[in-house]
């Protein structure tokens, strides 16, 4: 069992904040690359926005990444996806496969702006040793904020192209599968939660291998580790 101590509690806290934002980021980006694509659902419902409230899922973005913090492991999580109409893109297979990559290659993106800009704090307390022994108090809190938030969009990426519901690896496959095993196959949305619920804790107590967190770690290792070496 997790100790909950006030520093854990401020981690937790930062991670959740850091997710969220990032979470946001990742919806709005379906949006709008659904709006490009010709499909205004996404702007007339109000998602095209940095207001958490219309972007927070109670167990993707709250419930799910505490677990995550407090486990010590890779923060990961998602928001409510934001919703669109395939039919009013301008050509409905090809697009939907753009809109649901969307999402995932925002958070590649958004951690590589956190890497160029922990770059830029570090070479600034490189370049001027004094002014970085006067603002240590804040640059290593940027730091740190830094790194979290590229570990965290590593791990958004590696968690959401998973290919199962609610998660946008289950759109990405959808589209690759043939009519009918595609009708199957998105009846599972109807299940999406209680699918995710039972591979994320019931299936790792079984067989006695999480494998979800497995590849989560493996890649965001991978990614954050290439994105590193370019500003070290």
């Amino acid at each position: 069992m997790p100790r909950f101590t006030l520093d854990s509690l401020i981690s937790a806290a930062i991670s959740i904040a850091i997710i969220v934002f990032a979470s946001i980021i990742h919806e709005i980006a379906h949006g709008v690359c659904a709006l490009w694509r010709g499909d205004t659902t996404a702007r007339d419902a109000g998602r095209l926005t940095l207001n958490p409230k219309t972007h927070i899922h109670p167990f993707g973005s709250i419930i799910l990444p505490l677990l995550m913090a407090f486990s010590g492991g890779p923060v990961f999580g998602f928001a409510n996806p934001v919703p669109y109409n395939p039919r009013r893109l301008k050509n409905p297979h090809v697009d939907a496969f753009l809109v649901a990559i969307a999402g995932p290659l925002s958070n590649l993106l958004q951690a590589l702006v956190g890497t160029l800009l922990l770059g830029a704090v570090l070479w600034c307390a490189r370049t001027n040793v004094q002014l970085a022994s006067e603002y240590i108090g804040i640059i290593l809190p940027a730091q740190n904020i830094l790194q979290r938030y590229i570990v965290c969009n590593c791990a958004l990426f590696a968690f959401n192209i998973v290919p199962l519901p609610p998660l946008d690896g289950a759109s990405i496959i959808s589209l690759v599968l043939p009519p009918r095993s595609r009708a199957r196959f998105e009846e599972l949305n109807a299940y999406a939660l209680p699918i995710l619920m039972i591979v994320l804790y019931v299936l790792p107590s079984l067989i006695g291998v999480d494998v979800i967190s497995i590849y989560v770690r493996s890649v965001v290792s991978f990614l954050y580790t290439t994105l590193i070496s370019f500003i070290l």
